[in-house]
C-alpha cells in the first residue's frame, strides 16, 4: 500500500518543528510516552532537558537552511510529526483490516495526502477511501457499459433487413462480449462484497459497543438502555472561556461554587460559577475570574504549564503544580501565598492531607516531598522510586502511597526513612494509585492493562483485574453514601480501549462494562452520593452513567477531547475540560446541571 510520499524537506521541517515544540512535551529516554496523554504523563521528562532540544532545533534549522524552505509553517498544525506517526500506525491498521483479496487496495489509498493523515480521524479516512472505491467502481461500470453500447452499435450497423449476416470476426465479437459480461459480473461482485463487508463492520461495531463482559451480577448495558440517554444541548451548559492552551485539570472547591482550572498557557484560573441553572447565556464577569499567573515575564512560557491542582479540605487554599518543578499555594481570591521550590522536575501530582497540615507533591525527579503548611518548608523528601512519579494519595494524615514509571508502588509514612510497603507486580508503568474510602485497600492501574487491589497485610495483590484490552489510565473508588456500604465496595477503571469497567471488590469480579465511548477514556468521577459516574474521553463526549442501572443516562458532545471531569460538592453540577490541539479556540470548560 502506498500514499503520496513525504519529501525529505517536509520531513526535516516536521522534525524541526517537533524539536521546537518539545520544550514542554519532552519524551522519555526510557520509554516513549504517547502524546495524547494528559498532564501527568503526556508531559513526562526523564533525562532530556528543554535546553538540549532547543539547541538541537537551532542546529538543525541552521544546518538544513530551514529559512529557505518553501513551506508555510502556518499550515502545519501543532504536534504534526507525532500526529503523523500516530496516524501512520492507524493507517497501517486500516490496511491490515482490509480483505486479502482486495487487490486494488493500494490504488484506493494512494490519493491520501500526508495532511489528510494528520488532520483527519480514521473514520474520516475510511469514508474517503470508501468514496474513492465507489467512484472507481462507478467509472469502471460506466466504461464497461460504454463498451457494450459501442459493440451493440457496431452489431446493429452490421445487420441487414434479411437478417444479420455472419462475418469472419463474429466469433471473436461473441468472445469479447462474454469478456464484457464477465467484467460486469466482477464489478457487481465487488460492489456486493464491499457492501457486505461494510454491513458486517457495522454489526461488529454495534456488538463491540454494547458488549458486557461476563461475570455475576452484571448490570444492564444493552443497546436499548443506551438509546434512552438524554443528549444535553449546548444551550443547557455554561461555557468558561479564557485559557489559551490545553486545559489539563479542573477541581471544584469543597467550600462553594468556585471552580479551579489549570492549563498549558502558564495560568490557573479560579471561576465563580453562578448558583442558578447552567445555560449558554450565563456570562462570567471578569470580576468573577481570578487568573493565577505562573510566569514573571513573557506569558505562555514553555516551562510554566500548570499540570495539576488540588484544594485543601476547607477550600481556603488552592495548590498548583507546574512544569517548572515548583508548587504554588493560592488563596481563593487569587493571591499567591507561597512558592515551594525543591523539586528538580515537573510536578504531576499534588494532594493535601485531610488535616491540612501537610501538602504532598510527586515529581518527574523521582521523588515525593511532604511540605509543612505551617512553615511552607520541606518536611521530608522521599527518594525510593527510580523513575518519574505519576500519582500520589494519602491513606491518612501521615501515610501515603506513590506510583511511578518504574512499575512500583511505595507506601510511606512521614518521619520514617524506609517505606512501610513496596508493592511490585505490574509489568509496566503505574498510572494511578488510590486508597478506598475505608483506607484499608489500595487500588492501582497500569499500562500493562491491569488493575490490582493491595492490602498492607499482604505482600502480593489481592485481586488482579485483566479484562481491559489496552492501558488503564485512571481509577476511582465509589464513595460510601446512603445507598452504599463498606462491604459492597466498587472500583471504576478507565482505559485506552474506550471502556469503563466496574468491579466488585468483595468478590473480585467484573460487575459491568460501560461501552459508550469511541476513544481513550481519560477521566472518570463518581457523584458525591455514589449513584452516578461521569466520564470524559478523547471522542469529545461527556457521559453520565447510572451505577444502579448500568446505563448511560445523559451525554454531551463538546468541541475537543476531555482531560478532566469533576462534580461539585452538592452533586448537581458537572464540569469538564475540553481541549482541541488543532483549534486553540476550543480550549474551554463546560459546566452543566445534573438532576434526575
Amino acid at each position: 500500500m502506498t500514499i503520496s510520499t513525504i519529501t525529505s524537506t517536509e520531513l526535516i521541517f516536521l522534525v524541526f518543528r517537533y524539536l521546537q515544540e518539545s520544550g514542554r512535551r519532552l519524551l522519555s529516554s526510557i520509554s516513549v510516552v504517547l502524546l495524547s496523554r494528559s498532564s501527568r504523563i503526556g508531559y513526562t521528562i526523564f533525562s532530556i532537558r528543554r535546553l538540549g532540544l532547543t539547541h538541537a532545533s537551532f542546529v538543525l534549522g541552521y544546518e538544513a537552511g530551514i529559512h529557505n524552505f518553501a513551506i508555510d509553517g502556518n499550515l502545519v498544525p501543532p504536534d504534526a510529526l507525532v500526529t503523523l506517526v500516530q496516524k501512520g500506525l492507524r493507517y497501517v491498521k486500516m490496511e491490515a483490516n482490509l480483505d486479502n483479496n482486495d487487490v486494488d487496495s493500494e490504488d484506493d489509498f494512494s490519493f491520501l495526502q500526508p495532511l489528510d493523515l494528520i488532520t483527519k480521524s480514521v473514520d474520516e479516512l475510511q469514508i474517503m477511501v470508501k468514496a474513492k472505491r465507489e467512484e472507481k467502481i462507478q467509472k469502471e461500470s460506466d466504461r464497461i457499459k460504454d463498451n457494450v453500447h459501442a459493440r451493440e452499435q457496431e452489431q446493429f450497423k452490421g445487420e441487414t433487413p434479411g437478417g444479420r449476416q455472419k462475418k469472419d470476426g463474429d466469433q471473436e465479437d461473441d468472445k469479447d462480449k462474454m469478456d464484457v459480461d464477465d467484467d460486469q459480473g466482477k464489478v457487481k461482485e465487488r460492489v456486493m462484497k464491499m457492501e457486505k463487508r461494510h454491513s458486517q463492520s457495522k454489526v461488529k461495531s454495534k456488538l463491540g459497543k454494547h458488549k458486557v463482559s461476563r461475570g455475576p451480577k452484571q448490570m444492564d448495558n444493552t443497546p436499548s438502555s443506551q438509546s434512552l440517554a438524554c443528549e444535553i444541548s449546548s444551550s443547557e451548559v455554561t461555557i468558561l472561556e479564557g485559557h489559551g492552551s490545553e486545559i489539563f485539570a479542573c477541581a471544584w472547591s469543597p467550600a462553594g461554587s468556585l471552580l479551579a482550572s489549570g492549563s498549558g498557557d502558564s495560568t490557573a484560573r479560579i471561576w465563580k460559577v453562578p448558583d442558578g441553572p447552567s445555560c449558554k447565556d450565563v456570562q462570567i464577569l471578569p470580576s468573577n475570574v481570578h487568573i493565577l499567573k505562573h510566569f514573571k515575564g513573557r506569558a505562555n512560557e514553555k516551562c510554566k504549564d500548570v499540570t495539576t491542582l488540588d484544594w485543601n479540605d476547607g477550600g481556603s487554599l488552592l495548590a498548583t503544580g507546574c512544569y517548572d518543578g515548583q508548587a504554588r499555594v493560592w488563596s481563593p481570591d487569587g493571591e499567591l501565598r507561597s512558592t515551594l521550590a525543591k523539586h528538580e522536575g515537573a510536578i504531576f501530582s499534588l494532594k493535601w492531607n485531610k488535616k491540612g497540615d501537610f501538602l504532598l507533591s510527586g515529581s518527574v525527579d523521582k521523588t515525593t516531598i511532604v511540605w509543612d503548611t505551617n512553615t511552607w518548608e520541606c518536611k521530608q523528601q522521599f527518594k525510593f522510586h527510580s523513575a518519574p512519579i505519576f500519582d500520589i494519595d494519602w491513606k491518612n494524615n501521615c501515610t501515603f502511597a506513590s506510583c511511578s514509571a518504574d512499575n512500583m508502588i511505595y507506601v510511606c509514612k512521614v518521619g520514617e526513612t524506609c517505606p512501610l510497603k513496596a508493592f511490585s507486580g505490574h509489568k509496566a508503568e503505574v498510572n494511578a494509585a488510590k486508597w478506598d474510602p475505608t483506607q484499608t485497600l489500595l487500588a492501582s492501574c497500569s499500562d500493562d492493562g491491569t488493575a490490582k487491589i493491595w492490602s498492607l497485610k499482604e505482600d502480593k495483590y489481592l485481586h488482579d483485574f485483566r479484562d481491559h484490552s489496552k492501558e488503564i489510565y485512571t481509577i476511582r473508588w465509589r464513595p460510601i453514601g446512603p445507598c452504599t456500604n463498606t462491604s459492597n465496595q466498587v472500583l471504576a477503571t478507565a482505559s485506552y480501549d474506550s471502556t469503563i469497567k466496574l468491579w466488585d471488590i468483595e468478590h473480585g469480579h467484573l460487575l459491568c462494562s460501560l461501552n459508550g465511548h469511541k476513544d481513550a477514556v481519560y477521566s472518570i468521577a463518581f457523584s458525591p452520593n455514589g449513584e452516578y459516574l461521569a466520564s470524559g474521553a478523547l471522542d469529545r463526549s461527556l457521559h453520565i452513567w447510572s451505577i444502579k442501572e448500568g446505563r448511560l443516562v445523559k451525554t454531551y458532545q463538546g468541541p475537543g477531547g476531555i482531560f478532566e471531569v469533576c462534580w461539585n460538592r452538592e452533586g448537581d453540577k458537572v464540569a469538564a475540560c475540553f481541549s482541541d490541539k488543532m483549534l486553540f479556540l476550543n480550549n474551554i470548560i463546560t459546566v452543566m446541571d445534573f438532576r434526575m
